[in-house]
Protein backbone atom coordinates (compact mmCIF):
# COMPACT_ATOMS: atom_id res chain seq x y z
CA UNK A 1 0.00 0.00 0.00
CA UNK A 2 1.09 3.60 -0.17
CA UNK A 3 1.14 6.48 2.25
CA UNK A 4 1.31 10.01 0.92
CA UNK A 5 2.64 13.00 2.84
CA UNK A 6 2.20 16.32 1.10
CA UNK A 7 4.80 18.38 2.96
CA UNK A 8 8.23 16.81 3.46
CA UNK A 9 9.17 19.79 5.59
CA UNK A 10 6.97 18.55 8.43
CA UNK A 11 9.37 16.02 9.88
CA UNK A 12 7.67 15.71 13.27
CA UNK A 13 6.12 12.45 12.10
CA UNK A 14 9.48 10.93 11.21
CA UNK A 15 9.45 8.66 14.23
CA UNK A 16 5.96 7.49 13.30
CA UNK A 17 7.10 6.51 9.80
CA UNK A 18 10.12 4.67 11.17
CA UNK A 19 7.99 2.79 13.67
CA UNK A 20 5.57 1.88 10.92
CA UNK A 21 8.49 0.73 8.74
CA UNK A 22 9.69 -1.56 11.52
CA UNK A 23 6.19 -2.96 11.96
CA UNK A 24 5.72 -3.51 8.21
CA UNK A 25 9.11 -5.22 7.86
CA UNK A 26 8.34 -7.46 10.83
CA UNK A 27 4.67 -8.30 10.29
CA UNK A 28 4.19 -7.88 6.52
CA UNK A 29 7.59 -8.40 4.87
CA UNK A 30 5.95 -8.72 1.43
CA UNK A 31 4.55 -5.16 1.69
CA UNK A 32 6.24 -1.79 1.25
CA UNK A 33 5.75 1.83 2.24
CA UNK A 34 5.80 3.97 -0.89
CA UNK A 35 5.99 7.74 -0.50
CA UNK A 36 4.95 10.50 -2.85
CA UNK A 37 7.13 13.19 -1.30
CA UNK A 38 9.22 13.51 -4.45
CA UNK A 39 12.38 13.75 -2.35
CA UNK A 40 13.97 10.36 -1.62
CA UNK A 41 16.73 12.12 0.32
CA UNK A 42 14.19 12.88 3.06
CA UNK A 43 11.54 10.21 2.81
CA UNK A 44 13.68 7.07 2.69
CA UNK A 45 15.70 7.97 5.81
CA UNK A 46 12.35 8.79 7.46
CA UNK A 47 11.31 5.15 7.05
CA UNK A 48 9.78 4.64 3.60
CA UNK A 49 10.94 1.78 1.41
CA UNK A 50 10.82 3.95 -1.71
CA UNK A 51 10.03 7.41 -3.02
CA UNK A 52 9.77 8.86 -6.50
CA UNK A 53 11.86 11.32 -8.37
CA UNK A 54 9.00 13.65 -9.38
CA UNK A 55 8.86 16.61 -11.73
CA UNK A 56 7.73 19.22 -9.19
CA UNK A 57 10.46 18.66 -6.59
CA UNK A 58 13.96 18.91 -7.98
CA UNK A 59 15.06 18.63 -11.59
CA UNK A 60 16.31 15.03 -11.74
CA UNK A 61 13.26 13.66 -13.57
CA UNK A 62 12.83 16.74 -15.77
CA UNK A 63 16.45 16.52 -16.90
CA UNK A 64 15.66 13.08 -18.35
CA UNK A 65 12.21 13.42 -19.96
CA UNK A 66 10.87 17.00 -19.94
CA UNK A 67 11.11 18.45 -23.46
CA UNK A 68 8.97 21.49 -22.56
CA UNK A 69 6.14 20.62 -24.95
CA UNK A 70 3.52 18.92 -22.79
CA UNK A 71 2.27 19.72 -19.31
CA UNK A 72 4.23 22.86 -18.46
CA UNK A 73 3.82 24.08 -14.89
CA UNK A 74 5.52 26.54 -12.56
CA UNK A 75 8.23 23.93 -12.02
CA UNK A 76 9.29 24.09 -15.70
CA UNK A 77 12.80 25.39 -16.22
CA UNK A 78 12.96 25.37 -20.03
CA UNK A 79 16.19 23.39 -20.00
CA UNK A 80 16.85 20.63 -22.56
CA UNK A 81 16.45 17.03 -21.45
CA UNK A 82 18.69 14.08 -22.23
CA UNK A 83 16.15 12.00 -24.17
CA UNK A 84 15.46 14.43 -26.98
CA UNK A 85 16.13 14.46 -30.73
CA UNK A 86 18.38 17.53 -30.54
CA UNK A 87 20.83 15.92 -28.13
CA UNK A 88 21.44 19.05 -26.05
CA UNK A 89 20.79 17.48 -22.68
CA UNK A 90 23.12 15.95 -20.13
CA UNK A 91 22.97 13.20 -17.53
CA UNK A 92 24.87 15.34 -15.02
CA UNK A 93 21.80 16.75 -13.28
CA UNK A 94 20.25 13.32 -12.87
CA UNK A 95 23.49 11.76 -11.64
CA UNK A 96 24.03 14.47 -9.03
CA UNK A 97 20.52 13.99 -7.66
CA UNK A 98 20.87 10.23 -7.82
CA UNK A 99 24.13 10.20 -5.87
CA UNK A 100 22.64 12.47 -3.20
CA UNK A 101 19.55 10.27 -2.85
CA UNK A 102 21.61 7.08 -2.72
CA UNK A 103 23.87 8.52 -0.03
CA UNK A 104 20.90 9.63 2.06
CA UNK A 105 19.11 6.29 1.65
CA UNK A 106 22.26 4.41 2.70
CA UNK A 107 20.85 1.09 1.50
CA UNK A 108 17.56 1.57 3.32
CA UNK A 109 15.34 1.97 0.28
CA UNK A 110 15.02 2.53 -3.45
CA UNK A 111 14.55 5.60 -5.61
CA UNK A 112 11.50 5.09 -7.85
CA UNK A 113 12.02 6.30 -11.42
CA UNK A 114 8.74 6.77 -13.35
CA UNK A 115 8.35 7.25 -17.09
CA UNK A 116 5.52 9.73 -16.43
CA UNK A 117 2.54 10.23 -14.14
CA UNK A 118 -0.96 11.70 -14.21
CA UNK A 119 0.48 15.20 -13.66
CA UNK A 120 3.46 15.01 -16.01
CA UNK A 121 3.89 14.53 -19.74
CA UNK A 122 4.23 11.09 -21.25
CA UNK A 123 7.48 9.95 -22.86
CA UNK A 124 5.85 10.24 -26.28
CA UNK A 125 5.30 13.97 -26.32
CA UNK A 126 5.83 16.78 -28.82
CA UNK A 127 8.75 16.05 -31.17
CA UNK A 128 9.64 12.84 -29.29
CA UNK A 129 7.69 10.12 -31.08
CA UNK A 130 7.14 6.54 -29.96
CA UNK A 131 9.91 5.45 -32.34
CA UNK A 132 12.37 7.42 -30.19
CA UNK A 133 11.57 6.29 -26.65
CA UNK A 134 12.95 2.73 -26.47
CA UNK A 135 16.36 3.99 -25.23
CA UNK A 136 14.56 5.71 -22.34
CA UNK A 137 13.08 2.37 -21.29
CA UNK A 138 16.46 0.68 -21.71
CA UNK A 139 17.95 3.19 -19.30
CA UNK A 140 15.09 3.01 -16.81
CA UNK A 141 15.07 -0.80 -16.76
CA UNK A 142 18.83 -1.22 -16.33
CA UNK A 143 19.48 1.53 -13.77
CA UNK A 144 19.56 0.51 -10.05
CA UNK A 145 16.23 2.16 -9.26
CA UNK A 146 12.65 0.99 -8.84
CA UNK A 147 11.27 1.36 -12.40
CA UNK A 148 7.67 2.56 -12.66
CA UNK A 149 6.01 2.49 -16.09
CA UNK A 150 3.00 4.78 -16.44
CA UNK A 151 0.11 3.02 -18.17
CA UNK A 152 0.25 3.25 -21.96
CA UNK A 153 3.85 4.45 -22.12
CA UNK A 154 4.87 0.88 -22.93
CA UNK A 155 2.99 1.05 -26.24
CA UNK A 156 3.93 4.66 -26.98
CA UNK A 157 0.65 6.39 -26.13
CA UNK A 158 1.22 10.09 -26.67
CA UNK A 159 0.57 13.13 -24.53
CA UNK A 160 -2.56 14.56 -26.15
CA UNK A 161 -2.61 18.38 -26.28
CA UNK A 162 -5.64 20.61 -26.44
CA UNK A 163 -8.04 18.61 -24.28
CA UNK A 164 -10.76 20.23 -22.17
CA UNK A 165 -10.33 20.75 -18.45
CA UNK A 166 -11.59 17.79 -16.45
CA UNK A 167 -11.97 17.92 -12.67
CA UNK A 168 -9.29 20.57 -12.25
CA UNK A 169 -6.77 18.98 -14.62
CA UNK A 170 -5.99 22.38 -16.15
CA UNK A 171 -3.91 24.30 -13.61
CA UNK A 172 -2.78 27.55 -15.24
CA UNK A 173 -0.38 26.40 -17.99
CA UNK A 174 -0.16 22.87 -16.59
CA UNK A 175 -2.47 20.81 -18.82
CA UNK A 176 -2.41 17.51 -16.96
CA UNK A 177 -5.30 15.95 -18.87
CA UNK A 178 -3.03 15.23 -21.84
CA UNK A 179 -1.53 12.30 -19.92
CA UNK A 180 -4.86 10.90 -18.70
CA UNK A 181 -6.59 9.66 -21.86
CA UNK A 182 -8.07 6.12 -21.92
CA UNK A 183 -5.85 3.09 -22.40
CA UNK A 184 -5.71 1.93 -26.02
CA UNK A 185 -6.28 -1.82 -26.16
CA UNK A 186 -7.36 -2.58 -29.72
CA UNK A 187 -8.99 -1.16 -32.86
CA UNK A 188 -12.55 -1.61 -31.59
CA UNK A 189 -14.88 1.15 -30.40
CA UNK A 190 -13.14 3.55 -28.02
CA UNK A 191 -9.90 1.64 -28.66
CA UNK A 192 -11.30 -1.24 -26.60
CA UNK A 193 -11.42 0.85 -23.44
CA UNK A 194 -15.20 1.02 -23.01
CA UNK A 195 -18.43 0.13 -24.78
CA UNK A 196 -20.01 3.42 -23.64
CA UNK A 197 -20.83 6.13 -26.20
CA UNK A 198 -17.71 8.14 -27.00
CA UNK A 199 -19.19 11.31 -25.51
CA UNK A 200 -19.54 9.56 -22.14
CA UNK A 201 -15.82 8.84 -21.77
CA UNK A 202 -13.88 10.67 -19.07
CA UNK A 203 -11.56 12.04 -21.76
CA UNK A 204 -11.57 11.33 -25.49
CA UNK A 205 -9.53 8.62 -27.16
CA UNK A 206 -6.55 9.76 -29.19
CA UNK A 207 -8.11 10.52 -32.62
CA UNK A 208 -4.92 9.74 -34.55
CA UNK A 209 -5.67 6.78 -36.88
CA UNK A 210 -2.08 5.64 -36.29
CA UNK A 211 -2.50 5.52 -32.52
CA UNK A 212 -0.77 2.50 -30.97
CA UNK A 213 -2.77 -0.27 -29.34
CA UNK A 214 -1.79 -3.29 -27.29
CA UNK A 215 -3.24 -5.64 -29.92
CA UNK A 216 -1.31 -4.10 -32.80
CA UNK A 217 1.92 -3.91 -30.76
CA UNK A 218 1.70 -7.57 -29.77
CA UNK A 219 1.54 -8.53 -33.44
CA UNK A 220 4.75 -6.69 -34.43
CA UNK A 221 8.05 -8.16 -33.33
CA UNK A 222 9.85 -4.80 -33.40
CA UNK A 223 7.16 -2.83 -31.57
CA UNK A 224 7.93 -0.74 -28.51
CA UNK A 225 5.81 -3.05 -26.35
CA UNK A 226 7.84 -6.09 -27.42
CA UNK A 227 11.09 -4.20 -26.70
CA UNK A 228 9.89 -3.19 -23.24
CA UNK A 229 8.86 -6.76 -22.46
CA UNK A 230 12.31 -7.98 -23.50
CA UNK A 231 13.95 -5.42 -21.22
CA UNK A 232 11.74 -6.39 -18.28
CA UNK A 233 12.50 -10.09 -18.81
CA UNK A 234 16.22 -9.37 -19.05
CA UNK A 235 16.18 -7.39 -15.82
CA UNK A 236 14.29 -10.16 -14.01
CA UNK A 237 16.68 -12.84 -15.26
CA UNK A 238 19.89 -10.87 -14.66
CA UNK A 239 20.62 -9.86 -11.05
CA UNK A 240 23.36 -7.47 -12.18
CA UNK A 241 20.74 -5.37 -13.99
CA UNK A 242 18.46 -5.10 -10.95
CA UNK A 243 18.36 -2.65 -8.07
CA UNK A 244 21.14 -4.07 -5.93
CA UNK A 245 24.22 -4.35 -8.13
CA UNK A 246 26.65 -1.41 -8.22
CA UNK A 247 26.72 1.01 -11.13
CA UNK A 248 29.78 2.71 -12.62
CA UNK A 249 29.52 5.45 -15.26
CA UNK A 250 32.11 5.21 -18.02
CA UNK A 251 30.89 7.97 -20.36
CA UNK A 252 28.37 10.56 -19.26
CA UNK A 253 26.34 11.98 -22.12
CA UNK A 254 25.96 10.88 -25.76
CA UNK A 255 26.28 7.97 -25.52
CA UNK A 256 25.65 7.31 -21.85
CA UNK A 257 27.75 4.26 -20.95
CA UNK A 258 27.82 2.42 -17.63
CA UNK A 259 28.48 -0.98 -16.11
CA UNK A 260 26.30 -2.93 -13.72
CA UNK A 261 27.95 -5.22 -11.24
CA UNK A 262 31.21 -5.10 -13.25
CA UNK A 263 29.69 -7.88 -15.35
CA UNK A 264 27.32 -6.08 -17.70
CA UNK A 265 27.65 -3.05 -19.93
CA UNK A 266 24.82 -0.69 -20.91
CA UNK A 267 25.03 1.86 -23.72
CA UNK A 268 22.29 4.47 -24.27
CA UNK A 269 22.01 7.11 -26.99
CA UNK A 270 18.95 9.28 -26.37
CA UNK A 271 19.29 11.60 -29.38
CA UNK A 272 18.90 11.34 -33.15
CA UNK A 273 22.57 11.80 -34.08
CA UNK A 274 25.08 8.93 -34.01
CA UNK A 275 27.57 9.09 -31.16
CA UNK A 276 30.69 7.28 -30.03
CA UNK A 277 32.84 6.97 -26.94
CA UNK A 278 36.17 5.33 -26.06
CA UNK A 279 35.72 1.95 -24.42
CA UNK A 280 38.51 -0.33 -23.30
CA UNK A 281 38.36 -3.90 -22.05
CA UNK A 282 35.01 -4.58 -23.73
CA UNK A 283 36.11 -6.57 -26.77
CA UNK A 284 34.32 -9.89 -26.78
CA UNK A 285 31.32 -8.53 -24.87
CA UNK A 286 28.30 -10.75 -25.50
CA UNK A 287 25.25 -8.89 -26.83
CA UNK A 288 22.07 -9.56 -24.84
CA UNK A 289 19.71 -6.93 -26.26
CA UNK A 290 21.26 -4.62 -28.83
CA UNK A 291 19.65 -2.08 -31.16
CA UNK A 292 22.07 0.05 -33.15
CA UNK A 293 25.16 -0.27 -30.94
CA UNK A 294 28.54 -1.68 -31.94
CA UNK A 295 31.71 -2.23 -29.91
CA UNK A 296 34.86 -2.33 -31.99
CA UNK A 297 38.44 -1.09 -31.99
CA UNK A 298 38.44 0.21 -28.42
CA UNK A 299 35.28 2.30 -28.77
CA UNK A 300 31.53 2.03 -28.80
CA UNK A 301 29.57 3.40 -31.75
CA UNK A 302 25.87 4.14 -31.59
CA UNK A 303 23.19 5.03 -34.07
CA UNK A 304 20.56 7.60 -33.17
CA UNK A 305 18.03 6.49 -30.54
CA UNK A 306 19.88 3.26 -29.86
CA UNK A 307 20.77 1.09 -26.90
CA UNK A 308 22.75 -2.02 -26.14
CA UNK A 309 23.06 -4.36 -23.18
CA UNK A 310 26.09 -6.65 -23.10
CA UNK A 311 27.60 -9.26 -20.83
CA UNK A 312 31.27 -8.45 -20.31
CA UNK A 313 33.92 -11.13 -20.68
CA UNK A 314 35.16 -12.56 -17.41
CA UNK A 315 38.35 -10.86 -16.24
Amino acid sequence: FSLVKDDPGQVETGNLWRQMREWIDRSYPHCALLAEWGDPRSSIPAGFHSDFFLHFDGDALRSLWDNNTGSIGPWSDGQPCYFDPDGKGSMQTFLTAWNEAEAAADGGGLVALPTANHDFSRLTCGPRTRDMVAPAFAFQLTWPSLPVIYYGDEIGMRYLPGLPDKEGSQLDTQARQGSRTPMQWDDGPNAGFSTAPADRLYLPIDPDPDRPTVASAQAVETSLLRQVRTLIHLRKQTPALGADAPVRVLHRDYPFVYTRGDSHLVVINGCQEPARAPLSDADGARPLDVHGVEITGGEVRTQGFSYGIFELPAS
